[in-house]
């Protein structure tokens, strides 16, 4: 069942993705990001099932789902092999699809029931040292308007621990500097599946947004069409994500860091860093919007072997 591109999935397996993914939408909130993602993996699925000759959730077996999965981690000419990773989203996908269609009395029994996802080792973020987060930052020369935003934006990323999707997607008007009855200044992010939390501003990312809003913005402003964006591009509008990736990726090479960096990076030194200087996993995951301790976890582990190697390293009866 390789990915060929292909005629229309029939009509029932099309209108029955289309009631799982109004779920989605509108039981479960989830953000319009993670929605397109299960709409992409879950079309390639039905799509595949059509190859194969069925027509209809009722008509999948648990041989149609097991065969999808072995391609996908196969690949074939046309496409290529996916991570083992990979192929854990897609089956974490389709068993979804499938417990609702059973719950809807679509396809029972359910096919892919006693499906599993592949296994694969955990990979531990990466993060880059507080003297490498300094050296990109001091990178961005700012005497334009361009170099203020860009700053003001790495500096944010770093500050807040945000994903890159919940800062191109914030307005002015979520940001909440100090005042006469509240001195500490904060910034409202919406996470996945639109959930709010409130995360503290450092005075580094401060101190840079506000020159970003006192001196560049208001230009960049003035070409558009009057966006609440707080990051705005060249011609007035919403800053992509796109940009903001070629925009890290120039202050990397300019800062000569050798590393590969993206914003995710800075969003696990930000959590990194925290752990590292003694704050609690608990808040960690707050201020990452984590719905579950476990994944915060992760970071923890990166700490203790940033211990244990330090400890080889310098204890004088180890070696």
């Amino acid at each position: 069942m390789d990915d060929q591109p292909s005629n229309k999935v029939p009509p029932a397996l099309a209108q029955s993705l289309e009631r799982y993914l109004q779920h989605l939408s509108l039981e479960r909130g989830l953000a319009a990001n993670t929605l397109a993602a299960y709409r992409r993996d879950l079309t390639r699925y039905n799509r595949a099932l059509q190859r194969a000759g069925v027509t209809a959730p009722h008509g999948i077996t648990p041989e149609h789902v097991g065969q999808y999965l072995q391609d996908l981690a196969r690949g074939s000419r046309e496409t290529p092999a996916l991570s083992s990773r990979s192929v854990a989203r897609h089956t974490v996908a389709v068993r979804q699809l499938h417990k609702f269609w059973e719950l809807e009395s679509l396809c029972v029994p359910n096919p892919a029931r006693d499906i599993q996802p592949p296994a694969f080792g955990t990979s531990l973020p990466k993060a880059i040292s507080i003297a490498q987060v300094s050296s990109l930052l001091e990178s961005i020369a700012t005497h334009s308007p361009a170099g203020l935003r860009d700053r003001a934006m790495l500096e944010f990323l770093y500050s807040t621990g945000a994903r890159i999707s919940e800062v191109v997607a914030l307005d002015v008007d979520d940001v909440h500097f100090a005042t006469e009855t509240d001195s500490d200044p904060v910034v409202r992010l919406f996470g996945k599946g639109s959930k709010e939390r409130v995360v503290p501003l450092g005075s580094y990312a401060r101190t840079a947004l506000n020159e970003y809003l006192v001196r560049a913005r208001p230009g960049m402003a003035s070409k558009g069409k009057g966006s609440p964006a707080l990051f705005l591009n060249q011609r007035g509008g919403r800053i992509s994500r796109q940009s903001v990736w070629l925009i890290l990726s120039k202050a990397a090479e300019q800062a000569e860091l050798g590393v590969e960096v993206s914003p995710h990076t800075l969003r696990h030194s930000f959590a990194t860093h925290l752990l590292e200087g003694g704050a609690d996993v608990r808040v960690v995951q707050e201020l990452l919007g984590h719905s579950s301790v476990t994944t915060t976890q992760i970071y923890t582990k990166v700490t203790v072997d940033a211990l244990r190697e330090a400890y080889l390293f310098a204890h004088p009866r180890v070696n």
